[in-house]
Formats: C-alpha cells, sequence, structure tokens
C-alpha cells in the first residue's frame, strides 16, 4: 500500500507515496492555546470539558502543540458528540493540521470514521476538494484506503476526481496501485473517464 506520512493529533494519518507509515515529529508551530488537559479531554471524548472550555472563551480553531485543532482531534478519534459540538461552535471544516496541511475530513476518511466524515461533509463550509501540502484531496485518501463508501459519500457533494496531486496521481491511479480495480474503475467513471478495458455504449 502506498504509505502515509502525515501527522493528524500525533498519530500517522496522511498520504505521501512512496514514504513508509511512521509518526513523524511534532510540527514547530507557535505556543499553543490549547493545553494538554483540554487535548487530552478531547481525545478522551470529554464534551464537558470540551463545553466548559469553549464557554470560558477558548478559541473554537485553536491548536495543540502539533499544530491540530480541536475539531482534528475530535476527529481523529472518533467522537461526534465533539465534532458535533465544535461544528455548531462554529469550528472550520477547512482548517488544515500544521504538520502535512491535513484536514479533519481527511483524517476521518484515513481512520474510517465514517459517521464523522458524513457529519462533516454535511457541513456546508467543507471544501471536498481541498489539499495538503502533497496535493492530495479526500478522494485520494478514500482510494488509497479503499474507503468506497465516502467515494459516493464525496461525489454526492461534487468532488472533483479528475484532480492529480504533486506526484501526478489521481484517486482512480492510487487506487489501481493498490489493486482496488473495483474500485479505481468507479473513480473513473466519477472523473468522467471510460476505465480501462470497458466496451464504449453503443
Amino acid at each position: 500500500m502506498l504509505a502515509v506520512a502525515a501527522c493528524l493529533c500525533g498519530a500517522p494519518t496522511a498520504l505521501v507515496a512512496a514514504s513508509p507509515v511512521h509518526a513523524p515529529p511534532a510540527a514547530h508551530v507557535a505556543p499553543s492555546a490549547i493545553d494538554e488537559a483540554l487535548a487530552a479531554a478531547v481525545r478522551a471524548g470529554d464534551v464537558d470539558a470540551l463545553r466548559m472550555a469553549l464557554a470560558s472563551g477558548v478559541d473554537v480553531d485553536a491548536r495543540d502543540a502539533r499544530g491540530s485543532t480541536l475539531l482534528i482531534l475530535a476527529t481523529y478519534y472518533g467522537h461526534e458528540a465533539l465534532v458535533d459540538v465544535l461544528l455548531e461552535a462554529g469550528a472550520s471544516p477547512n482548517a488544515a493540521d500544521a504538520a502535512r496541511g491535513n484536514t479533519a475530513l481527511m483524517g476521518a476518511i484515513f481512520r474510517g470514521e465514517d459517521a464523522v466524515a458524513h457529519r462533516l461533509l454535511a457541513d456546508p463550509r467543507t471544501d471536498p476538494d481541498q489539499r495538503n501540502h502533497a496535493g492530495q484531496t479526500a478522494a485520494m485518501f478514500a482510494a488509497l484506503f479503499g474507503r468506497t463508501g465516502m467515494v459516493a459519500a464525496l461525489a454526492e457533494r461534487g468532488a472533483d476526481f479528475s484532480v492529480a496531486d504533486a506526484q501526478g496521481e489521481t484517486a482512480e491511479t492510487l487506487a489501481r496501485k493498490q489493486g482496488n480495480e473495483a474500485l479505481a474503475d468507479k473513480l473513473a467513471r466519477h472523473a468522467g473517464r471510460a476505465p480501462p478495458g470497458s466496451k464504449p455504449p453503443p
């Protein structure tokens, strides 16, 4: 499998072709507005602690020491209730982590947190075509990790499946490199291309 070379919430999450899955060092970011106690509470799914922090004036888009927002942390650990609280409080679904430029949606797809990903896609502010620092989109994450259901959800939101990343890879070519021909064929159709070997319409 093409590997992931990004860091969401202190764990390996994103994708850069031909690099091994690993946990890179923490990004060097400005002092965080999120203290470790709050970050730990969000990772643990503590809704009350999150509500109290927001009520006390913590910026809803503040970042932890690794450059991940509260929404990215809540998403990565699959805490649907926290995601709802943060989105309702105005958290940006497009805020990317400092290290690799990965969004909450990318993290949800990588982790297979479909319910959280659907919540993010239901927010009209979410950009399904946002790219990380490697030029990768949420659709490319779905392709690499075989998230067929998320491909359909992204298509419903009008995602562009024809775009290429910095290495010239599209969601379709990434799926083929994983040996997932069925998903690659679906991605080709979503991108407006006929799958290889398909017969032209009569």
